[in-house]
């Protein structure tokens, strides 16, 4: 019977990213309450590993929500949205975009406030996300930025609020919002809360 052969070890980078990829699950059901135990046992190595790839919990947290917050999918995504489209077809889209960056995250909303303590950076690093995904909304827009009464980023601003007020249902501030799809968002949007009359039926005139 021959040697064993020894499983090689994995490689830094490598091994960041399997403690991250086991952490953002534990992190979105369990918030930053989450345990080292259970993202060593969820990524299948000793907890001691965890402290040879990142110096405290805080730290692996800290890069699991970059990850989780990572501008660059939604970027491609939004860049990818074709500019022959018509505005409409372009933003709605984009809402489905977002949407889907938003569910996502929903329940990471509000742990990055705890993870800042440590590092101030962290919060600034937040913000700039924020701002690379308003940009790259604004982008989607700004073929039609001389039909707009307001400039592509705030179209972009818009929507991104509306996007966010549908995904977390009014922020629990008494209006439910959970229903909009992203047809009604791009339509508030564009044309207004008011509701478009019917048009008036053809009637043929008398010979």
């Amino acid at each position: 019977m021959g040697k064993r052969r020894r499983v090689p070890a994995m490689a830094p980078e490598d091994r960041r990213a399997a403690l991250i990829s086991a952490t953002l699950p534990l992190l979105r059901e369990h918030g930053t309450a989450v345990s080292t135990r259970q993202i060593a046992e969820a990524a299948g190595v000793a907890e001691g590993t965890i402290f040879g790839v990142f110096p405290d919990k805080a730290s692996l947290l800290r890069a699991t929500l970059m990850h989780a917050f990572d501008p660059g999918p939604a970027e491609e995504a939004l860049a990818a949205i074709p500019a022959e489209l018509d505005v409409r077809a372009r933003l709605r889209q984009a809402a489905a975009v977002l949407r889907a960056r938003m569910t996502d995250n929903a329940t990471l909303i509000g742990l990055p406030k705890d993870a800042v303590a440590t590092d101030p950076g962290f919060l600034e690093w937040l913000m700039d996300s924020r701002r690379r995904i308003a940009g790259a909304v604004a982008a989607v827009v700004a073929p039609d930025r001389d039909r707009m009464r307001r400039s592509p980023e705030a179209a972009a601003q818009l929507l991104l609020m509306l996007v966010a007020v549908s995904v977390h249902r009014g922020f629990g501030e008494g209006a439910d919002f959970g229903d909009m799809d992203d047809e009604e968002i791009v339509s508030v949007l564009l044309d207004g809360l008011l509701v478009r009359p019917a048009p008036a039926p053809i009637t043929e005139s008398s010979p």
